[in-house]
């Protein structure tokens, strides 16, 4: 079977470090959806701004070529029927299908995000781009920016919806959040003006704790690369001290 890209996430995860583990309902973070032409048909989108969530169906793009299963790439490993996820502590094997680890026989990730599109245009279901594309907006998404989207499927609340799930290992570690302290750093010109509300997205991305779960050096300074900005912070006693910003090209 062949996967066709219908569409590239942008928004300003440009490095994997900082990407939220999963999608997340309060997430602040918009991401732009934007159609490739072949399927950038207002009509593909009818009936979609009656739905307040979507799934959306993509690649993981940036999985490193040598741990990609082997019979999708020639000369590489095999697959390994067990991870271990970096939210353990990285030193605790699962079995792959009971994780969402990128490293899978086939790099396909699930996303449920809430569609905003409505909201920002005045078009039903339809935003029409700075570039002249056609997009969606939605929020919540876990997705680095330009991750291939294969498909856009409608979220259902009762089907899809399941309150008294078991959540297994995740449990363990689902409420795990950080403060964030940025009296470190000066948030006055020249990085007031030029944060422009990106401080607030920083801000939820800092609190999910981006670190790998075998990490916790008080001493250790962490690089964040988001949305044009490069931020660089310590943790320690479940807070994230912002040390320092920096513009990057």
């Amino acid at each position: 079977m062949e996967l066709k890209v219908i569409a590239y996430a942008r928004n300003g995860h440009t490095d994997k470090f900082g990407i939220p583990r999963q999608s997340r309902e309060e997430s602040p973070i918009l991401t732009r959806i934007v159609f490739e032409p072949e399927y950038a048909v207002q009509e593909a989108l009818r009936g979609i701004e009656g739905f307040s969530h979507l799934w959306l169906i993509w690649g993981f793009s940036k999985v490193p070529s040598d741990q990609v299963p082997s019979d999708q790439v020639q000369g590489t490993k095999e697959w390994s029927p067990t991870v271990r996820p970096p939210r353990l502590g990285g030193n605790k094997r699962m079995g792959v299908f009971a994780t969402r680890s990128p490293f899978r026989p086939n790099p396909i990730g699930l996303s449920s995000v809430r569609n905003l599109t409505p909201v920002l245009s005045s078009r039903e279901g339809v935003y029409i781009g700075e570039s002249g594309r056609m997009e969606l907006i939605v929020s919540g998404a876990d997705l680095l920016d330009g991750t291939p989207i294969y498909d856009i499927k409608p979220y259902l609340s009762f089907s899809d919806s399941h309150p008294d799930a078991r959540n297994g290992f995740a449990e363990e570690t689902k409420d795990r959040e950080l403060e964030v302290d940025w009296s470190l750093v000066a948030l006055s010109p020249p990085y007031h003006p030029l944060l422009r509300g990106k401080k607030a997205e920083i801000d939820y991305i800092l609190r999910q704790d981006p670190r790998p779960g075998y990490q916790n050096d008080p001493e250790r300074e962490y690089k964040m690369d988001y949305a044009g900005w490069r931020v660089t912070f310590t943790v320690a006693d479940g807070v994230a001290h912002v040390k320092k910003l920096a513009k990057y090209k």
